[in-house]
């Protein structure tokens, strides 16, 4: 016969198992705390000590390692399982504290612990166990060795303690003085910035109110911007409103127009029609009776005309030939005859001169001494015949002699004797009052 036996390790699992054929055994898997403890171990100096430990150990779950431990441990309680485990990491700790000195183990735990856990940690991890942690919790001995190391060192601390104090009272004071020196710095370095900022402060207060004040003008201006053109907008829907009523009242009167128009066509234009082309029948009569007529005046006028024209005609060749007599006669007579017609022209001058003169009731000159009056109508009378010269190019001064020579009949073929008194002067003269 042959007999099978398989292993099979499941770890916080289930698997199925046959009644009286399958043999199930279980092997914790907690943690385990150990207390390992060496008494009176002679280190390497032959000094007698007391070490306790304290170890965390558990079984380990792989595959290889969970059957080393299961070949030697199924069967056993956690308390015999602790007991070999304990037995094995005493045993090491025993033969590392027979290689070091008292003060290695004492001052370096840490490494002491290390080193056990180094040593003792391939043999119990053939058995499928893993040291977690180990340390070494109290070192002590019975001849007072390590009391007299810690006096030792005791002083050596006080020593150092005092030396310290008296380098931490000097640095303290060196310290106190640079530390006022750098408060003092720091307080002037901190009131130079508080000025700073004090002072920046300042201006960003006048630049945030110079630019509250240009946001507010900005406002302002666009609020007073948006009012305008609100208004405007107002103005120009007023200005619609107004051009609809006004197309709308235009239209109104536009059919009033041709309401109007068509009335007047019905009542005056028609008529009117009718009154005009009889009226035009009227005027076409009138016109031609006109026509007539005046084709007869004309014919009148016409004749009339030319019996004046014949007369005027025959009237100007007389005349003509009148004043060609005249023109001979004073070539002949020469500047007596001039003197003469002027002569003949003088008394109507003296009337048309004298005309507004005749309706003034009485002149009356007043002068005294020194009155310039009398020197004015000297001046005046004296410039006369200058201005007469110049007017109608006479000259007075020849005329008194040709008046002379009329008076005494000197002026030959003259019809009419001369009007002038014979006088030796043809000056007036004009009292003054």
């Amino acid at each position: 016969s042959v007999l099978i036996i398989t292993k099979t390790y499941i770890v916080g699992g289930w698997a199925w198992a046959w009644w009286l054929i399958s043999d199930i055994q279980r092997i914790t898997l907690e943690i385990m705390t150990l207390q390992p403890k060496c008494d009176d171990v002679e280190t390497a100096e032959g000094v007698a000590i007391t070490v306790t430990g304290v170890a965390q150990v558990k079984v380990m779950t792989e595959n290889e390692l969970l059957g080393y431990a299961c070949e030697q441990f199924l069967g056993k309680s956690v308390v015999e399982i602790k007991s070999v485990i304990l037995q094995t990491l005493e045993g090491h700790l025993r033969a590392i504290l027979g290689t070091l000195t008292v003060e290695q183990i004492y001052q370096d735990r840490d490494r002491f612990a290390t080193l056990v856990r180094e040593v003792a940690s391939p043999d119990v991890g053939r058995m499928g166990i893993e040291i977690l942690s180990f340390t070494i919790k109290d070192v002590y001995d019975k001849v007072e060795y390590l009391s007299s190391l810690g006096k030792t060192q005791t002083a050596a601390v006080q020593r150092d303690a005092d030396i310290g104090v008296a380098e931490a009272e000097r640095d303290a004071g060196i310290r106190e003085a640079e530390c006022k020196r750098e408060m003092m710095d720091v307080k002037f370095l901190a009131d130079t910035k508080m000025a700073d900022s004090k002072r920046e402060l300042e201006m960003q207060k006048a630049s945030f109110n110079q630019e509250v004040n240009t946001k507010k003008a900005e406002a302002q201006l666009a609020y007073e911007l948006q009012a305008a053109k609100e208004q405007q907008k107002i103005c120009l829907e007023e200005i619609e409103i107004e051009v609809v009523q006004r197309k709308k009242q235009i239209t109104i009167e536009e059919k009033e127009i041709d309401r109007t128009e068509k009335e007047l066509v019905a009542t005056v234009k028609r008529p009117a029609e009718a009154e005009a082309y009889r009226m035009q029948q009227l005027a076409e009569g009138q016109k031609i009776k006109t026509v007539l007529t005046a084709q007869a005046a004309a014919d009148k006028i016409r004749l009339i005309g030319e019996a004046e024209a014949s007369s005027i005609k025959a009237v100007g060749k007389a005349e003509a030939e009148k004043m060609r007599l005249k023109a001979e006669a004073y070539q002949q007579y020469g500047e007596a005859a001039k003197t003469a017609l002027v002569l003949e022209a003088l008394p109507l001058i003296a009337s048309k001169v004298a005309a507004p003169l005749s309706r003034t009731g009485e002149i009356v000159m007043l002068s005294g001494d020194g009155s310039r009056v009398s020197g004015e109508v000297n001046r005046l009378l004296a410039e006369l015949p200058v201005s007469v010269n110049a007017l109608t190019g006479v000259d007075l001064t020849k005329v008194r002699v040709a008046l002379f020579s009329m008076t005494r009949g000197h002026l030959i073929g003259h019809k009419h004797p001369p009007t002038l008194k014979d006088s030796p002067s043809c000056q007036a003269v004009v009292p003054c009052c």
